[in-house]
């Protein structure tokens, strides 16, 4: 007997077939240049002269593997676990293999975060020479800024029956693969991107086989549908099982966040990875009682890039500015978090109630 697919694989598949290609490029064309600009220019990393070519260059690479990753995982069904774990291979992908700044210890020598250096040497993992202090910052970083927050921005301003649905069938998922791959050459064969920088063979293995497990684990079976959440029969045990309020979310993001720069070398990175893996199981946790909608995800989803948007104003941008550039570009970065994400908030709020979409 043939196999049956599974009906929300089918219901996916035919409502992005049937949707008109105008609604389905909007929020593609806009996951294509947030990705960048939030991985980038939210936290100060440039200054505002230097926001659009931020998005030309960066915008293939950063928001091609965003687009991908998100259809990826409404294509399969899959949950919110499913796009982390693919946001780290991605993340990875991006500092072990295509800048390579992972490795490279001179990356950040010709920028204005040179001073760096001796506090990443602090961590060097013996054998692949790498800083696990660098890779914690780079590799969450595209996590949280590059793919979570993004995604879950765009999401959020669509109607509750386009939010988990796909964008794309498969030519445009080619489309935008080539894109991908064109953006990643770019930036690996141009001097100002990878630096004349190659690392080692035993380096480049390590970073392709932790890539291949992050991508393995992240498209297991288990992850692909959420657990129903156990029917509640009491008012006790609705309130016992009830989330706390989004903001809370917010707050233990951005209190994790903070605490990840306690204190320099091993016992700081011994605090991080603690942090963050207290509030990944808190999350998880919530994200399995009854309440948790779209308004928790973007709450957690985004609560980095508000830090990052809040932070900006303290660090300086990669090149040398004029302080008026450089406070322009601040400014900017802050009334485009505000609009971003009050907007979403504003658009949830008008919506419909919430469908409860646990941890998907």
């Amino acid at each position: 007997m043939p196999s049956v697919p599974h009906p929300a694989m089918v219901d996916r598949t035919v409502t992005a077939d049937r949707l008109p290609l105008r609604r389905r490029l909007l929020p593609v064309i806009a996951l294509l240049l947030l990705a960048p600009w939030a991985a980038e220019c939210s936290w100060g990393g440039f200054a505002i002269d230097d926001f659009l070519p931020v998005l030309i260059i960066l915008g293939p690479m950063y928001g091609g593997a965003a687009i991908l990753i998100r259809e990826t995982a409404r294509h399969l069904g899959a949950s919110w676990p499913t796009i982390v774990l693919l946001a780290a291979a991605f993340g990875v992908l991006q500092a072990g293999l295509v800048d390579q700044s992972l490795f490279n210890p001179g990356f950040l020598d010709d920028t204005q975060y040179a001073d760096t250096r001796a506090a990443a040497e602090a961590t060097l993992v013996p054998g692949l020479e790498f800083s696990l202090r660098q890779a914690f910052d780079y590799v969450g970083n595209h996590i949280v800024l590059t793919i979570c927050a993004p995604i879950v921005l765009i999401e959020s301003f669509l109607g509750a029956d386009r939010r988990l649905r796909p964008w794309l069938g498969r030519p445009g998922l080619v489309v935008v693969g080539v894109i991908y791959l064109l953006g990643s050459l770019l930036i690996f064969s141009d001097s100002s991107g990878r630096k004349d920088f190659l690392a080692s063979p035993r380096q480049l293995a390590f970073a392709a086989a932790l890539v291949l497990a992050l991508i393995t684990v992240a498209l297991l079976p288990r992850w692909r549908h959420p657990r129903p959440r156990p029917a509640q029969t009491t008012g006790t045990a609705r309130r016992r099982s009830r989330v706390p309020h989004p903001l809370w979310v917010v707050v233990v993001v951005v209190l994790a966040r903070l605490g990840t720069d306690l204190t320099p070398g091993w016992p700081g990175m011994a605090i991080a990875l603690a942090l963050a893996a207290a509030v990944g199981g808190l999350i998880a946790y919530w994200s399995s009682r009854n309440g948790w909608g779209q308004r928790h995800l973007l709450a957690a989803g985004t609560a980095s890039l508000v830090s990052a948007a809040a932070f900006a104003y303290l660090v300086p941008p990669y090149s040398p500015a004029s302080p008026a550039a450089a406070l322009a570009g601040d400014i900017a970065v802050t009334i485009i978090t505000v609009a971003l994400v009050g907007g979403a908030w504003w658009r949830l709020r008008r919506a419909s109630p919430s469908v409860h979409v646990g941890a998907s």
